[in-house]
């Protein structure tokens, strides 16, 4: 290996590793936030990426149809739930209005648009941007469908939820998009060059993306009155209920940022590879090891973990590309066995 070609291999694991640092990040913060290790995050990815590619193909995308009914299973479940409860019944009437927007207008006028408009070429930012208003809110449905009526469940359930809804939305996508792949088009296809080294617009637009997604992550948990509710509840969720942060409202909103985040990294990742109906779990699979890396709590280390993840796959697939998967998902073991020794053993409490 030149000078040359590890450069090459370098840039791509940038690349990739950028992608995987947004879904570590994304892992990271349901976690911490509603204690649910959040299996089904890749799915966000290929059903961005499938959506997009429906819409420059000049198709209608079937998500829109997915969105319509997580709404009215939504909607239903609410009145379902105010119904049984006799304090919340006497509000029934005032909170249709505001469950009916929220749950079944706004997918409805989704879906009109998008039949409208999908039979027409789309400029790429309207193309990107109807994408991410039909995944995205997906994710705080999906959260109300599934995770909120156990919220308060053990982690173990929460996870045999998560991977019960993976095994829903991956046989959905072969449903919506059917087993053949696509691949977007690429924001650019223009190059630089350095040296004998050629960069590729494409390349620096995901890189670029993902810092921009990053920092703005920073600044939100930093500076904004939600940012810091959720990080309030991230710390103690006991606490922050007690402050009056509500901890339902901070899942919503914790599944929204998930949602989006990968919905991103599908319309960053489309370009760059073929995508398939269940593409997104190896995909969302990787960016879990950066999050271990950063012990499904450290936002920078879980970014530098899928940073190495992504250098070491693009390193692997060259020197033993029949191996890079074992390489890359080999890694978690001595993280797991530096944690099992650094980390304090708690003993279990007694029943």
């Amino acid at each position: 290996m030149d000078l040359s070609i590890a450069a090459i291999l370098a840039q791509d694991g940038i690349t990739t590793g950028a992608i995987y640092a947004l879904l570590a990040l994304a892992l990271v913060l349901v976690f911490s936030v509603t204690r649910v290790i959040f299996i089904p995050q890749g799915e966000f990815v290929a059903y961005g990426a499938l959506t997009l590619a429906a819409l420059q193909a000049q198709k209608f995308p079937a998500t829109c149809w997915l969105l319509f009914a997580m709404g009215v299973a939504c909607f239903v479940l609410e009145v379902g739930t105010m119904v049984r409860h006799r304090e919340r019944r006497r509000q029934l009437g005032r909170a249709l209005t505001t469950l009916g927007s929220r749950y079944v207008l706004m997918p409805l006028a989704l879906l009109a648009i998008t039949h409208r408009v999908a039979g027409g070429p789309l400029p790429m930012l309207a193309q990107i941007a109807l994408t991410l208003a039909i995944v995205v809110p997906m994710g705080p449905f999906v959260y109300r469908l599934a995770f909120q009526p156990v919220a308060e469940a053990t982690t173990l359930l929460l996870l045999i939820v998560s991977v019960a809804v993976h095994f829903a939305l991956v046989g959905l996508g072969l449903v919506m998009f059917g087993a053949e792949g696509s691949r977007t088009n690429a924001f650019s296809d223009a190059s630089l060059s350095a040296g004998s080294l050629t960069i590729s617009v494409q390349s620096l637009w995901v890189v670029g993306a993902a810092l921009a997604l990053i920092v703005a992550l920073y600044l939100y948990f930093g500076r904004t009155i939600a940012g810091k509710a959720l990080r309030a509840t991230s710390v103690n969720r006991l606490g922050a209920r007690l402050v009056g942060i509500g901890t339902t409202q901070a899942g919503r909103l914790a599944f929204t940022l998930a949602a989006a985040l990968g919905a991103l990294s599908g319309v960053l990742v489309g370009p760059l590879t073929t995508i398939y109906y269940d593409s997104g779990f190896l995909i969302g699979l990787k960016g879990f090891v950066g999050a271990i890396i950063g012990g499904l709590v450290s936002y920078p280390l879980a970014a530098a973990g899928a940073l190495l993840v992504g250098v070491l796959e693009s390193y692997s697939s060259f020197w033993a590309s029949a191996y890079k998967e074992v390489i890359v998902f080999t890694l978690i073991i001595p993280v797991l066995l530096w944690r099992s020794f650094a980390t304090p053993q708690a003993e279990e409490e007694e029943e």
